[in-house]
């Protein structure tokens, strides 16, 4: 039983960000060959994607949203116990700061155009509800992350932000705003830790 306790916990430590870069990249390329499709296929429209018709509008939205999240997520770590948080979260302060800053990135590149780029936009096609599409891709972004039903109260932390992404891509039709809110999220809270600005509760 120890053996396999141990044997997690050197897999858990041998995991590198830089490992998963070029597995993400891959993903994204792909998401951006689907994107690709259903725009020459006129399933989407640019305009529904990466619209500049409110430019100051996203700014300000991305902002507060950015602000917002991380608040969020702070307020999270300093109530929720440690032992409630995944491990994964535990790691990632860990490694260099550029394989961290690279590997966010290109995982939120991914998740949003996945997510936010196809699946959501395809939902609101047959749906025809903008806020069905929302729910329904933040229960699929939920259980893309299995490795936190494991924790239960980490699917907070991830319901609440997957619902601002899709409300704030709808609301400025620009998958850049919840990409780069997203990563702020991300890249905010885990430079909070690797600079023990932040720390778990114990």
């Amino acid at each position: 039983m120890d053996y396999a306790k141990d044997k997690t916990k050197n897999i858990k430590h041998d995991f590198k960000l830089k490992n998963a870069i070029f597995p993400f990249s891959s993903l994204t390329l792909i998401c951006f060959a689907v994107i690709y499709a259903l725009v020459v296929y006129d399933v989407l429209a640019i305009p529904n994607l990466l619209s500049f018709d409110n430019p100051i509008e996203s700014i300000i939205i991305s902002g507060v949203a950015s602000v917002a999240l991380l608040l969020f997520g702070v307020i999270l770590t300093l109530t929720i116990p440690e032992d409630y948080i995944d491990d994964t979260n535990k790691t990632y302060q860990n490694d260099r700061l550029p394989d961290v800053f690279i590997f966010m990135f290109v995982a939120v590149l991914f998740e949003e155009t996945l997510f936010r780029g196809i699946i959501q936009n395809l939902l609101l096609i047959f749906t025809g509800h903008q806020w069905v599409a929302i729910l329904l891709t933040a229960l699929l972004f939920i259980a893309f992350h299995i490795q936190y039903f494991q924790k239960p109260i980490m699917l907070l932390n991830i319901c609440i932000p997957s619902l601002v992404f899709g409300w704030i891509y709808f609301k400025t039709n620009n998958i850049l705003v919840p990409i780069f809110v997203h990563f702020i999220l991300n890249f905010g809270i885990t430079i909070l830790f690797k600079y023990e600005l932040i720390s778990f509760k114990r």
